[in-house]
């Protein structure tokens, strides 16, 4: 399989008999309409997944749904809240809430819980395991926050990762929240996560354009042997 970096939280999984497109929000290029993905993915004739995690408009754009008219083999599986939102209707898509599935002759998605809107996704495909965060993560806003909202926080966000670890204990890939917004604990979140699971590959995600963020927690990562992408630029991908 190979990951590529869209941006933000938006990545490509190419898969051999199909593709997932996750969270887009923009596309690699500079020009909306040019990229990766309009000029590479929508080309493509196997059969795409399109997953959003939730309604924000930093992980789903209303573009996508324009897609099916240039592309007739397009599954969309969106968090439940999207329809609520009425960013999408009912048979638009297949909405998930915590807890549910979706599953085909290609692959698994489960939906996890996330500390903010929407859901997480665990992907099962070609013989991988696969997570997408969302915006699951240890939201720990300091100079806003009390204490004690402080510690309500973390203690949901490790409830949600103790969740996910009696479903699987490693993951071959997991994309998730490092982001600089969040001050010197920034990549708090993204510790605690593969400190308590296996990751085989972590792509970090939600960090726009601080990629200057990501060296100091990939050395983290590394030095617990966990190997870590460290994105300089929108449009690499790797093989996993």
């Amino acid at each position: 399989m190979k990951l590529i970096y869209v941006f933000h939280s938006g990545f490509v999984i190419e898969a051999t008999g199909f593709s997932i497109l996750i969270d887009y929000y923009k596309d690699t290029g500079v020009n909306p309409r040019h990229g990766y993905v309009h000029d590479e993915l929508l080309m493509q004739e196997k059969p795409l997944y399109i997953l959003s995690s939730h309604a924000h408009p930093d992980h789903f754009n209303k573009e996508i749904l324009s897609w099916k008219e240039r592309k007739n083999n397009i599954t969309y599986i969106f968090s439940r809240d999207i329809l609520h939102h009425g960013k999408a209707a009912e048979e638009e898509a297949v909405y998930l809430l915590k807890g549910e599935s979706h599953e085909d002759e290609q692959l698994t998605i489960k939906a996890f819980g996330s500390t903010d809107a929407g859901v997480s996704f665990l992907i099962r495909a070609e013989g991988k395991t696969i997570f997408h965060a969302g915006d699951l993560n240890n939201w720990h806003w300091k100079a806003e926050s009390t204490p004690e909202e402080i510690a309500v926080m973390e203690y949901d966000y490790l409830n949600e990762v103790a969740l996910l670890r009696q479903t699987t204990t490693r993951l071959d890939l997991a994309m998730f929240p490092v982001d600089p917004r969040l001050g010197n604990d920034y990549a708090l979140g993204a510790e605690q996560f593969i400190d308590r699971i296996e990751v085989g590959l972590f792509a970090p995600m939600h960090f726009a354009e601080s990629y200057q963020a990501l060296p100091a927690f990939c050395q983290y990562a590394r030095e617990r042997n966990t190997p870590c992408i460290c994105w300089k630029e929108k449009g690499e991908s790797i093989e996993f």
